[in-house]
């Protein structure tokens, strides 16, 4: 068995992240996973959160929403509509973002679809909050 995995984290726009990795959490739709060199092989749709990856024995945080997680041969392929790292989110547009959302919601009268559409964007912000005030 490997003593790492490749992780890839992709979007739309570009590369994220190409690197050897020692574990792997990312926020599948069931719940967190966690992944070693060695585990069998998946695939899993993300939702919004935190993958988490441990490098050389310390934790590195990005914010992924959308898309899908597939582990294959010590690979593991993020393909995320949204990714970001700490030190690329605006904490005050993520605040800005978050109270808009919050009284919107609040307020709601729209349709169930478009309701979901803005606790997605919610969730987003206030995954972006965290990681900024984090990187503190």
């Amino acid at each position: 068995m490997a003593d790492k995995i490749q992780l890839e984290v992709v979007t739309p726009e570009r590369r994220v992240l190409a690197e050897p990795v020692d574990m792997v959490t990312v926020p599948g739709l069931g719940g967190e996973l966690g992944i070693l060199p060695g585990h069998t092989p998946l695939i899993s749709q993300l939702q919004t959160g935190v993958l988490t990856y441990v490098q050389d024995g310390k934790n590195f945080p990005l914010h992924v929403s959308g898309g899908f997680v597939e582990v294959r041969d010590d690979h593991v392929s993020v393909l995320a509509e949204v990714a970001e790292r700490p030190d690329e989110i605006d904490a005050a547009r993520a605040k800005l973002s978050r109270e808009r959302l919050e009284k919107q919601l609040n307020a709601w009268s729209g349709s169930e679809e478009e309701l979901e559409v803005a606790k997605a964007e919610l969730d987003r912000s206030v995954v972006r909050l965290q990681l900024a005030s984090s990187r503190g």
